[in-house]
């Protein structure tokens, strides 16, 4: 193995005269504006390989900022095209990353290479031994510096039977230079784009990357309409720790997230314990499968909550349960708030007499409830639990349950 730390301005130098100078060229006219990351892998890797450096493969890795994910990046393999990959938090402790090639580019900044004809069983890691054992003769992880001193990672891999040539070795690692501001625009934009759907959900982040960002901005929207809240919460908050409540929570919020997103439904707003969730209309035929996809996604998350309830049971922990109010109508979605701090929140009657029917889940004993409007989309038997006052409506409205001994 062997490590360079030559500098950027010294490798721009090199570049001069280099094979890969059409690449450069091409990459700043043309190849940062193509759509995805996956667009100018498979672009960048063809002309590479025109060039005459025998690319096998080739892999992208930046560092993202995104609950579930530490990194994401791209691997294109000849043959096979440029494919999106993802590493989750965790990662970082596990075998497949300690000690490999790519936590050695992200700790001291160097690359390195590697002749895969000539690894070592014990010294070598266990990646380059499987790239190998596929074909690999030669192997080189080169940094890629974004500009806010951010160390990535940029990978290439030959199966030519004499592997990388010096000079390959070295118009590769300068090609990371040119590169790297490119793939930071793409990485800045995922970035962009998952902060804002993880919270202030899909919807909204379309809205903002959209610029409808101005206070004032709204427009209407035609759902079947999913609130829910945890019971019993104060009680919760004031018996179990800060750790084992916000576990609490955040299984719940799963469980119900998980039931409702297979279905169409988009959560659009966290208040407390509770959740507002919508499943748009766009035509007046697709009603009855909304109302119908909202009550599927209430039976998978009754039933998910039973199965977390008993994992808790066993484990001493309180059981967990909420209710569900299920109403269909228009609601505005807008932008509001004061000059200098917006939110999008939805408002309208809707949203209210659903509120308010999730509320009589309490009153009534019955976990999921549904109005007269939605009962009128759906295809399942149900029974009126009766006229009941709702705060905020003039006047008393019947609500309606699952028919049980039919369901």
């Amino acid at each position: 193995m062997s490590t360079s730390d030559a500098s950027a301005s010294t490798k721009a130098k090199n570049n001069t005269g280099s094979r890969l100078s059409p690449v450069v060229e091409w990459l700043a006219r043309e190849g940062r504006f193509l759509p995805t990351i996956s667009d100018l892998s498979d672009e960048i890797c063809a002309r590479i390989n025109l060039a005459g450096l025998a690319l096998w493969r080739f892999r992208i890795g930046f560092r993202t900022i995104h609950p579930q994910l530490l990194a994401m990046g791209v691997l294109w393999v000849e043959g096979e095209g440029a494919k999106v990959i993802h590493a989750r938090h965790g990662i970082e402790q596990s075998d497949d990353y300690l000690g490999s090639p790519i936590e050695f580019v992200f700790k001291n900044a160097k690359p390195l290479r590697s002749r895969l004809t000539d690894l070592d069983k014990e010294r070598d890691h266990s990646v380059l031994h499987s790239i190998a054992r596929a074909g690999g003769t030669d192997y080189l992880a080169s940094p890629l510096r974004f500009s806010d001193g951010g160390v990535n990672v940029l990978i290439y891999a030959t199966r030519a039977a004499d592997g990388f040539k010096e000079e390959d070795i070295r118009e590769l690692e300068c090609f990371a230079d040119y590169l790297a501001p490119v793939i930071e625009v793409f990485a800045t934009r995922q970035l962009a784009v998952s902060l804002l759907d993880t919270y202030v959900g899909r919807r909204t982040s379309q809205r903002v990357m959209q610029g409808k960002i101005r206070r004032g901005d709204g427009d209407k929207i035609f759902a079947v309409m999913w609130f829910s809240d945890l019971r019993d919460f104060t009680a919760l908050t004031e018996s179990l720790s800060t750790s084992l409540m916000l576990s609490a929570l955040n299984e719940y919020f799963e469980l119900v997230a998980a039931a409702v997103t297979a279905r169409g439904g988009e959560i659009l707003r966290f208040v407390g314990d509770a959740m507002l969730i919508v499943f748009p209309v766009s035509e007046q035929n697709e009603l009855s499968a909304a109302c119908e996809a909202a009550l599927e996604s209430a039976d998978d998350a009754f039933s998910a909550l039973g199965a977390l309830n008993h994992r808790r049971l066993r484990t001493g922990l309180p059981q967990l349960r909420f209710g569900v109010g299920l109403h269909v109508g228009e609601v505005i979605y807008g932008n509001v708030g004061a000059p200098d701090r917006l939110d999008f929140t939805v408002m309208g009657p809707a949203v209210n007499r659903t509120a308010r029917l999730e509320s009589l889940t309490k009153t009534v004993n019955v976990p999921l409830l549904l109005s007269a409007e939605f009962v009128r989309h759906v295809d399942r038997p149900v029974r009126s639990v009766g006229l009941h006052a709702m705060k905020g409506v003039g006047q008393p409205q019947e609500i309606f349950a699952l028919d049980e001994l039919h369901h």
